[in-house]
């Protein structure tokens, strides 16, 4: 998908849809190729469950594939995870374990695994490795197939964000691997670990409170981040990506949930230095998933009043940005 932005600016910008999939998400190449580690590895057997800790979309497509090849599934996830994700975990056959708090999904999933004689998924550790980054139609080699008859194939930037850190780590080992000069930025929302470990090379950084961002944005850097692979990283205030959901929904007439909102105002950012600069290319963000599984959250003003969420100031830099070229980020959510 193709973002309209000023001919003149020499920019394009776009969105590889990733909601396409049978599961709706960017989680179900992961599902799948976790479940391929696993059955490769001899983790899983006959009748014995596998249990994940999620925020969701993972979930909803690992209940795809369990069901797929016959064995139970248990998702364990914050109690405030999206009512819409609950439901199409449900319709695939699994079932939800709700802990009050968000960091305590790892050890409760790994000790259900254990009680149930089952497999403890563990996205957050076999995400980086499950995935063949050289090629086996992962996502980086399906985007540069789909950009090979646009103006500019080879992008400036791609953006991504990190949950488990799995599709940002595929993108730059293929990038590296291809001998591609695109750069890759991850963009993060507030309350996670990443951006500050990543900064600061602290594999052991924490934060106290969980991010609000469903699906990316963690309390602990992850196992499959690998920062090594990448180039830059943007912090993204949660109210700019509502903000941006909403220009992406009132423009295309396609909603997206708040991780989409916050790779694309990080792609805002990298088009304006671009603009500024004076140079011409492409720049390429992730949709990552349909809104219509938080129309109850991101999209519900009651949600966002309740949350302190303000997307407004936003929006009015956004229009100033789609005027001018220039995005005004407050200094302390840049890099």
């Amino acid at each position: 998908m193709s973002l309209q932005l000023p001919s003149e600016w020499g920019v394009h910008l776009y969105l590889k849809d990733e909601s396409t999939h049978p599961t709706g998400s960017l989680k179900h190449r992961l599902a799948r190729s976790l479940f391929l580690y696993a059955l490769c590895n001899g983790w899983l057997r006959p009748g014995c469950p596998v249990v994940e800790a999620s925020s969701g979309s993972t979930a909803v497509s690992e209940a795809y594939f369990a069901r797929l090849i016959g064995v139970p599934f248990v998702a364990v996830m914050a109690a405030g995870t999206s009512p819409n994700k609950i439901h199409l975990i449900e319709l695939n056959g699994g079932t939800c374990h709700f802990v009050d708090d968000a960091s305590q999904v790892y050890e409760v999933a790994a000790q259900l695994a254990a009680e149930a004689g089952g497999h403890y998924m563990d996205q957050f550790t076999y995400a980086e490795r499950a995935t063949d980054w050289r090629g086996n139609n992962n996502i980086a080699e399906s985007l540069f197939s789909q950009l090979e008859d646009e103006p500019h194939p080879e992008p400036a930037w791609i953006v991504t964000t990190a949950g488990t850190g799995g599709t940002s780590a595929t993108f730059g080992r293929y990038l590296r691997y291809s001998g591609r000069m695109t750069g890759l930025c991850v963009a993060d929302p507030e309350n996670s670990a990443f951006m500050p470990g990543w900064r600061d090379h602290d594999p052991q950084k924490r934060t106290p409170v969980a991010s609000r961002i469903e699906g990316i944005g963690r309390q602990r850097m992850e196992p499959s981040f690998v920062g090594t692979v990448v180039d830059r990283m943007i912090a993204v205030p949660d109210a700019a990506a509502i903000a941006s959901i909403r220009y992406l929904a009132s423009t295309t007439g396609r909603r997206a949930g708040a991780s989409t909102g916050t790779g694309l105002w990080a792609a805002f950012h990298l088009v304006s230095e671009m603009v500024a600069a004076g140079e011409s290319g492409s720049v390429v963000a992730l949709l990552c998933d349909d809104g219509d599984r938080y129309l109850d959250k991101y999209y519900s003003d009651t949600w966002l009043a309740a949350a302190e969420i303000d997307p407004a100031p936003y929006e009015i830099l956004m229009d100033q940005f789609l005027s001018s070229g220039a995005l005004n980020s407050p200094a302390r959510f840049r890099e």
